[in-house]
Protein backbone atom coordinates (compact mmCIF):
# COMPACT_ATOMS: atom_id res chain seq x y z
CA UNK A 1 0.00 0.00 0.00
CA UNK A 2 1.76 3.22 -1.09
CA UNK A 3 2.86 5.83 1.98
CA UNK A 4 0.21 9.42 1.55
CA UNK A 5 2.67 12.43 2.99
CA UNK A 6 1.18 14.33 5.40
CA UNK A 7 3.13 17.14 6.76
CA UNK A 8 2.47 18.33 10.62
CA UNK A 9 5.54 20.90 11.70
CA UNK A 10 7.53 19.48 8.72
CA UNK A 11 7.10 16.31 9.73
CA UNK A 12 6.71 13.81 7.19
CA UNK A 13 3.95 11.58 9.24
CA UNK A 14 4.14 8.70 6.53
CA UNK A 15 7.87 8.19 7.85
CA UNK A 16 6.60 8.18 11.58
CA UNK A 17 8.22 4.71 13.55
CA UNK A 18 6.02 3.11 15.41
CA UNK A 19 7.61 1.03 19.12
CA UNK A 20 6.62 -2.52 19.92
CA UNK A 21 5.79 -3.01 23.47
CA UNK A 22 8.98 -4.12 23.89
CA UNK A 23 10.84 -1.11 22.68
CA UNK A 24 9.03 0.83 24.92
CA UNK A 25 9.80 -0.88 27.81
CA UNK A 26 13.41 -0.61 26.65
CA UNK A 27 13.59 3.14 26.22
CA UNK A 28 12.04 3.80 29.50
CA UNK A 29 14.42 1.51 31.35
CA UNK A 30 17.17 3.78 29.70
CA UNK A 31 15.59 6.88 30.45
CA UNK A 32 15.58 6.08 33.91
CA UNK A 33 18.66 5.04 33.89
CA UNK A 34 19.76 8.65 33.20
CA UNK A 35 19.71 8.22 28.80
CA UNK A 36 19.04 11.68 27.52
CA UNK A 37 18.13 10.61 24.31
CA UNK A 38 15.80 7.63 25.40
CA UNK A 39 13.08 10.61 25.99
CA UNK A 40 13.28 11.74 22.72
CA UNK A 41 12.82 8.71 21.30
CA UNK A 42 9.41 7.58 23.14
CA UNK A 43 8.26 10.76 22.06
CA UNK A 44 9.16 10.22 18.45
CA UNK A 45 7.70 6.56 18.53
CA UNK A 46 4.55 7.68 19.71
CA UNK A 47 3.60 10.32 17.71
CA UNK A 48 1.08 8.45 16.06
CA UNK A 49 -1.19 8.69 19.26
CA UNK A 50 -1.06 12.35 18.85
CA UNK A 51 -2.35 12.42 15.27
CA UNK A 52 -4.73 9.89 15.82
CA UNK A 53 -6.62 12.21 18.42
CA UNK A 54 -5.92 15.14 16.41
CA UNK A 55 -7.88 13.76 13.31
CA UNK A 56 -11.01 13.98 15.73
CA UNK A 57 -10.53 18.14 15.66
CA UNK A 58 -9.61 18.47 11.80
CA UNK A 59 -12.79 19.84 10.93
CA UNK A 60 -12.62 21.93 13.72
CA UNK A 61 -9.64 24.33 13.63
CA UNK A 62 -8.37 26.23 11.00
CA UNK A 63 -4.57 25.11 12.29
CA UNK A 64 -3.59 21.56 13.32
CA UNK A 65 -0.19 22.74 13.73
CA UNK A 66 -0.98 24.01 16.88
CA UNK A 67 -2.80 21.22 18.02
CA UNK A 68 -0.07 18.85 17.21
CA UNK A 69 2.38 20.66 19.48
CA UNK A 70 0.00 20.73 22.16
CA UNK A 71 -0.50 16.75 22.35
CA UNK A 72 2.53 16.47 21.86
CA UNK A 73 3.09 18.40 25.13
CA UNK A 74 0.12 16.04 26.77
CA UNK A 75 2.29 12.78 25.58
CA UNK A 76 5.46 14.46 27.05
CA UNK A 77 3.70 14.30 30.54
CA UNK A 78 2.09 10.84 30.24
CA UNK A 79 5.93 9.55 28.96
CA UNK A 80 6.99 11.64 32.92
CA UNK A 81 4.55 9.91 34.77
CA UNK A 82 4.45 6.54 32.92
CA UNK A 83 5.10 3.68 35.64
CA UNK A 84 5.91 0.86 33.85
CA UNK A 85 5.12 -1.37 37.15
CA UNK A 86 1.55 -1.02 36.47
CA UNK A 87 0.27 -3.88 33.65
CA UNK A 88 -1.39 -0.64 31.34
CA UNK A 89 0.33 -0.06 27.84
CA UNK A 90 1.65 4.07 27.26
CA UNK A 91 -1.11 4.21 24.93
CA UNK A 92 -3.86 3.52 27.00
CA UNK A 93 -2.24 5.69 29.80
CA UNK A 94 -1.16 8.89 27.11
CA UNK A 95 -3.92 8.79 25.12
CA UNK A 96 -6.63 10.76 27.80
CA UNK A 97 -3.57 13.01 28.66
CA UNK A 98 -2.98 14.34 24.97
CA UNK A 99 -6.76 14.53 24.55
CA UNK A 100 -6.97 16.03 28.00
CA UNK A 101 -4.40 18.33 27.25
CA UNK A 102 -5.53 19.86 23.29
CA UNK A 103 -9.38 20.45 24.97
CA UNK A 104 -7.72 22.54 27.39
CA UNK A 105 -6.02 24.52 24.83
CA UNK A 106 -9.52 24.69 23.31
CA UNK A 107 -10.89 25.99 26.32
CA UNK A 108 -8.90 28.57 26.83
CA UNK A 109 -8.53 30.04 23.44
CA UNK A 110 -12.54 29.46 23.05
CA UNK A 111 -14.95 32.36 21.73
CA UNK A 112 -17.80 31.07 24.11
CA UNK A 113 -18.32 32.45 27.38
CA UNK A 114 -18.71 30.53 29.66
CA UNK A 115 -19.54 30.84 33.80
CA UNK A 116 -16.01 30.73 36.01
CA UNK A 117 -17.70 28.01 38.64
CA UNK A 118 -17.93 25.54 35.12
CA UNK A 119 -14.60 26.29 34.17
CA UNK A 120 -13.43 25.73 37.46
CA UNK A 121 -15.17 21.89 37.78
CA UNK A 122 -13.46 21.16 34.23
CA UNK A 123 -10.08 22.65 35.10
CA UNK A 124 -10.30 20.43 38.21
CA UNK A 125 -12.09 17.16 37.01
CA UNK A 126 -9.48 17.38 34.19
CA UNK A 127 -6.77 17.62 36.45
CA UNK A 128 -8.02 14.90 38.89
CA UNK A 129 -8.68 12.69 35.94
CA UNK A 130 -4.39 13.53 35.20
CA UNK A 131 -3.69 12.49 38.87
CA UNK A 132 -5.74 9.75 39.41
CA UNK A 133 -4.17 7.94 36.25
CA UNK A 134 -0.72 8.31 37.28
CA UNK A 135 -1.32 7.13 40.54
CA UNK A 136 -3.94 3.59 39.73
CA UNK A 137 -3.16 3.49 36.15
CA UNK A 138 -6.68 3.78 34.86
CA UNK A 139 -9.21 6.46 34.47
CA UNK A 140 -11.23 7.24 37.30
CA UNK A 141 -15.22 6.75 37.43
CA UNK A 142 -17.38 9.42 37.30
CA UNK A 143 -18.89 8.78 40.70
CA UNK A 144 -15.18 9.10 41.72
CA UNK A 145 -14.57 12.09 40.54
CA UNK A 146 -17.92 13.65 41.33
CA UNK A 147 -17.56 12.34 45.37
CA UNK A 148 -13.69 14.08 45.17
CA UNK A 149 -14.67 17.25 43.76
CA UNK A 150 -17.85 17.13 46.03
CA UNK A 151 -20.21 17.96 43.07
CA UNK A 152 -23.03 16.12 41.28
CA UNK A 153 -22.18 14.06 38.67
CA UNK A 154 -24.47 15.84 36.55
CA UNK A 155 -22.27 19.06 37.03
CA UNK A 156 -19.38 17.01 36.33
CA UNK A 157 -20.62 16.16 32.79
CA UNK A 158 -22.29 19.70 32.05
CA UNK A 159 -18.71 21.31 32.83
CA UNK A 160 -16.97 18.66 30.71
CA UNK A 161 -19.96 19.27 27.73
CA UNK A 162 -18.45 22.84 27.93
CA UNK A 163 -15.07 21.95 26.56
CA UNK A 164 -16.64 20.43 23.18
CA UNK A 165 -16.28 22.03 20.36
CA UNK A 166 -19.56 24.02 18.72
CA UNK A 167 -20.99 22.58 15.87
CA UNK A 168 -21.83 24.90 12.98
CA UNK A 169 -26.14 24.71 11.96
CA UNK A 170 -24.56 24.10 8.49
CA UNK A 171 -22.07 21.69 8.64
CA UNK A 172 -22.64 19.36 6.12
CA UNK A 173 -23.47 15.53 7.99
CA UNK A 174 -24.11 13.75 4.60
CA UNK A 175 -23.19 13.42 0.95
CA UNK A 176 -24.05 11.08 -1.69
CA UNK A 177 -22.53 13.24 -4.55
CA UNK A 178 -25.78 15.05 -4.50
CA UNK A 179 -27.55 16.77 -2.45
CA UNK A 180 -26.27 18.03 1.10
CA UNK A 181 -27.68 16.81 4.04
CA UNK A 182 -26.46 19.68 7.01
CA UNK A 183 -27.39 18.95 10.48
CA UNK A 184 -29.53 22.00 10.49
CA UNK A 185 -31.86 20.01 8.38
CA UNK A 186 -32.02 17.10 11.13
CA UNK A 187 -32.41 18.87 14.23
CA UNK A 188 -36.25 20.56 13.78
CA UNK A 189 -39.78 19.13 11.08
CA UNK A 190 -42.58 20.89 12.55
CA UNK A 191 -44.34 17.85 12.39
CA UNK A 192 -42.30 16.22 15.27
CA UNK A 193 -42.23 19.27 17.22
CA UNK A 194 -43.77 19.25 20.90
CA UNK A 195 -45.81 22.03 22.06
CA UNK A 196 -44.50 24.57 24.30
CA UNK A 197 -46.39 22.95 27.43
CA UNK A 198 -45.07 19.51 26.68
CA UNK A 199 -41.77 21.36 26.68
CA UNK A 200 -41.58 22.98 29.70
CA UNK A 201 -43.02 19.77 31.40
CA UNK A 202 -40.26 17.65 30.22
CA UNK A 203 -37.60 20.28 31.56
CA UNK A 204 -38.87 20.08 35.12
CA UNK A 205 -39.32 16.43 35.08
CA UNK A 206 -35.67 15.84 33.79
CA UNK A 207 -34.11 18.17 36.56
CA UNK A 208 -36.14 16.20 39.56
CA UNK A 209 -34.10 13.00 38.18
CA UNK A 210 -31.25 11.74 40.36
CA UNK A 211 -27.88 13.00 38.92
CA UNK A 212 -27.03 9.71 37.60
CA UNK A 213 -30.30 9.19 35.51
CA UNK A 214 -29.99 12.88 34.49
CA UNK A 215 -26.01 11.44 33.20
CA UNK A 216 -27.55 8.37 31.93
CA UNK A 217 -30.05 9.81 29.95
CA UNK A 218 -28.30 12.80 28.10
CA UNK A 219 -25.47 10.18 27.33
CA UNK A 220 -27.63 7.81 25.58
CA UNK A 221 -29.90 10.01 23.74
CA UNK A 222 -28.24 13.14 23.12
CA UNK A 223 -24.38 12.03 23.19
CA UNK A 224 -25.47 8.86 21.75
CA UNK A 225 -23.44 6.66 23.51
CA UNK A 226 -24.42 2.43 23.93
CA UNK A 227 -25.18 1.04 27.21
CA UNK A 228 -21.88 -0.96 27.25
CA UNK A 229 -19.54 2.01 26.59
CA UNK A 230 -21.71 3.26 29.29
CA UNK A 231 -21.02 0.86 31.86
CA UNK A 232 -17.20 0.23 30.92
CA UNK A 233 -16.98 4.34 31.96
CA UNK A 234 -18.87 4.34 35.36
CA UNK A 235 -17.50 1.11 36.39
CA UNK A 236 -21.02 -0.69 36.72
CA UNK A 237 -22.71 -3.76 34.56
CA UNK A 238 -24.50 -3.18 31.13
CA UNK A 239 -27.76 -4.30 33.45
CA UNK A 240 -27.47 -1.20 35.84
CA UNK A 241 -27.15 0.95 32.98
CA UNK A 242 -30.09 -1.16 31.61
CA UNK A 243 -32.55 -0.44 34.99
CA UNK A 244 -31.39 3.36 35.60
CA UNK A 245 -32.82 3.96 31.66
CA UNK A 246 -35.52 2.39 32.20
CA UNK A 247 -36.54 4.12 35.51
CA UNK A 248 -35.43 7.37 34.36
CA UNK A 249 -38.00 7.25 32.30
CA UNK A 250 -40.67 5.58 34.04
CA UNK A 251 -39.91 8.54 36.79
CA UNK A 252 -40.13 11.16 33.52
CA UNK A 253 -43.66 9.54 32.06
CA UNK A 254 -44.99 9.85 35.77
CA UNK A 255 -43.99 13.64 36.53
CA UNK A 256 -45.35 14.74 32.83
CA UNK A 257 -49.01 12.72 33.70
Amino acid sequence: MAKHKVEINNINTSSLKVLSSEETLELFNKMHEGDIFARDELVKGNLKLVLSILKKFQNKVDNLDDLFQVGCLGLVKAIDNFDTSYDVKLSTYACPMILGEIKRYLRDNSSLRISRSVKDIAYKTLKLKEELTTSSGREPTLKEISEILGVTEYEVVNAMDSLREPVSMYEPIYNDGGDTIYLFDQLSNKKDEYSLDIKIALDKALKKLKPREQYVLDERFIIGKTQMELANELGISQAQISRIEKNAISNIKKLIK
